[in-house]
């Protein structure tokens, strides 16, 4: 009998993690007379034809300061350790499943490619890579491992009408859809952060550390460390709405 969870479904591939990190962004913004200048947010990668961004809703800025001529931007990190920052702005989001693409100035960045099928399978094992806490650690990427422990829905109901929150009752009402529970623990600066195959690098998901929790921990006094992701197919429809 072959156990596909086995040690060798563990063997993380160096080049697969080499190839994801060229094509991940820290998403920030930027104000020249701030300091430091880049403020940053959150994760994201290229897909589509390089000069688009995968991120997450809720790590993109609501307002920003144009008086100050505060800009929406990525920085994206070469290889020899440079940092470049490129303004980007957004254009298409989908606030349902908590993703957004940003259109990025400059030439187009590696993109990443999506996993055409969804049979993502409780006991596969991924990575994910992107900027834990990148206001402290630096933009440095950082790749942890990370087992589908579950599928699930995005909300369950509460045991009593006291612990409803609102965000719980909007995702029953428009009614729940799968999310992939991980073993991992990600870290504020995750969010957006590409979930992917080992060996192909094929992005399977999108992790989500605010929406998704907000809405299953709603509940406990103290959120646990579970992290979620959300499917790649929602991205996917994204990508090809006009």
């Amino acid at each position: 009998m072959t156990i596909s969870a086995g040690p060798a479904a563990w063997a993380d591939n160096p080049k697969t993690i080499e190839t994801v990190s060229a094509s991940v962004v820290a998403v920030g913004t930027f104000m020249r007379t701030r300091s430091p200048a880049f403020g940053f947010r959150g994760t994201g990668f290229a897909v589509g034809d390089g000069t688009l961004v995968a991120t997450n809703v809720h790590v993109v800025p609501l307002t920003l300061d144009s008086t100050k001529l505060e800009m929406l931007v990525v920085a994206w990190r070469h290889a020899d350790g440079r940092i470049e920052v490129r303004r980007a702005r957004q254009v298409a989001s989908d606030p349902e499943h908590d993703l957004a693409l940003l259109k990025i100035d400059g030439a187009p960045l590696p993109a990443l490619r999506l996993k055409a099928s969804d049979g993502t399978r409780v006991g596969e094992a991924f990575l994910l890579t992107g900027f834990p806490m990148g206001e402290v650690l630096g933009l440095i990427p950082v790749t942890h491992r990370a087992m589908v422990s579950a599928i699930t829905p995005i909300a369950i109901p509460s045991a009593n009408d006291q612990q409803l929150d609102p965000k719980v009752v909007q995702r029953l009402a428009r009614g729940p859809y799968p999310v992939y529970q991980l073993d991992a623990t990600a870290y504020p600066g995750n969010s957006g952060s590409p979930l992917y195959d080992i060996n192909t690098g094929e992005v399977v998901g999108v992790i989500n550390l605010v929406f998704v929790k907000g809405t299953k921990e709603a509940a406990l006094s103290n959120p646990s460390g579970v992290t979620y992701a959300i499917p790649v197919q929602y991205l996917r429809t994204l990508l090809t709405r006009p």
